[in-house]
């Protein structure tokens, strides 16, 4: 049987079922018989109905309403997750006592670093889901009264290891997140938000040498070959280019940049999205690098025809000139990245062993 693709190209975000689930369980404890199927929720962008799966009174002042994260085309973790809110309807003790009181419950996150949107021993609910309950609830409220509420997701804590959570030092759960209320199909602006919370991580904790990987791998071989701890270590994904802008806008003018030459060959191009669908290039960055040191045609020609950058490598160590051409290389990426994003780098290749490749680096963090 082959399977269908997912059509739908957008789904809510866990703010938005976390403010539906809030809103149903008020709505419950205010008219105990209402059999609560769907709320409407005012999000940043618009009004959004949402789907209740379930509605029920646990005390007679207390409320559990949950909903799923239906799916939607993309690969999102949280899909299929329930997110629960207990709302507990209380009597406001004094005036300053905030009408709308926000917890975070079994599989919500807990901030345990600085430099994120929320202080350190909060739960990870971001600022704007925040708001979304708020003020959703504050517009059915009754005077004098305080609703407390408590998210919680089931399953939060178990798929953390797949978000950037532990890297953000949010630990026992994810995160409650969304800017609009609405999760976009292969929306980057999301992704990248994640991301880019690691520089903040790293600036408000102080750490002097940041070494920029690509992704899991290169995390992995940074550990293993360098002198420097996870907290020095920020991942990029493909989106390089973006993340060395944003280091600049945050006053960070040099660091290390660590990684397997096939992917981080692109930048000697110019190619600062390295996603295979955006852009590629290996080949004929390589071919053109080799041109430069004096390779000959036949050579030349063999590298533009290799499938893979490990073949290339053969190749040039076969003629004695990889090192050669991998130090071209790495000074073609300093000089890109001096020109495009004025960052001084030291730039580190190396294979899918951890093998160096070049010898044009400053070896001051080599283990």
């Amino acid at each position: 049987m082959i399977k269908k693709e997912n059509k739908v190209k957008t789904g809510v975000t866990t703010g938005s079922l976390a403010t539906a689930t809030a809103l149903a369980s008020l709505q419950k404890v205010l008219n105990q018989k209402l059999n609560i199927k769907n709320v409407d929720i005012i999000t940043p962008i618009k009004t959004l109905n949402i789907i209740i799966k379930s509605c029920k009174m646990i005390s007679k002042n207390k409320a559990e309403s949950s909903s799923v994260k239906y799916p939607y085309n993309d690969p999102d973790v949280t899909v299929g997750l329930d997110i629960v809110s207990t709302v507990e309807l209380c009597d406001k003790k004094d005036k300053f006592e905030a009408n709308i009181q926000i917890y975070g419950g079994k599989g919500v996150g807990i901030i345990t670093k600085p430099g994120l949107q929320i202080p350190i021993g909060e739960a990870a609910i971001n600022p704007i889901p925040r708001k979304m309950i708020k003020e959703n609830l504050e517009k059915i409220l009754p005077p004098n009264k305080v609703a407390k509420v408590i998210i919680s997701i089931p399953n939060g804590e178990q798929i953390s290891s797949k978000t950037m959570n532990p890297r953000l030092g949010i630990v026992n759960g994810i995160s409650i997140l969304g800017t609009t209320g609405i999760a976009r199909s292969m929306d980057n602006t999301a992704y990248k938000n994640s991301i880019v919370t690691q520089i903040d991580v790293a600036i408000a904790e102080n750490v002097e040498n940041l070494v920029f990987v690509p992704g899991n791998i290169g995390e992995k071989l940074a550990l293993k070959d360098l002198n420097v701890k996870k907290g020095e270590i920020i991942q990029t994904g493909n989106f390089i280019g973006f993340m060395f802008e944003e280091a600049k806008k945050r006053g960070i003018s040099s660091f290390t940049l660590f990684g397997h030459i096939g992917k981080l060959v692109k930048l000697a191009g110019g190619i600062f999205n390295t996603k295979h669908a955006v852009a590629d290039g290996r080949c004929e960055i390589f071919a053109a690098h080799a041109a430069l040191v004096g390779c000959g045609k036949e050579v030349i020609v063999k590298i533009f025809e290799a499938k893979t950058t490990e073949e290339i490598i053969n190749i040039l160590k076969k003629e004695k000139l990889d090192t050669m051409v991998l130090n071209s290389i790495a000074n073609a990426i300093k000089r890109k990245c001096l020109n495009r994003f004025d960052l001084e780098l030291n730039v580190i290749l190396v294979d899918m062993e951890g093998n160096i490749l070049n010898t044009n680096y400053d070896n001051r963090l080599i283990r």
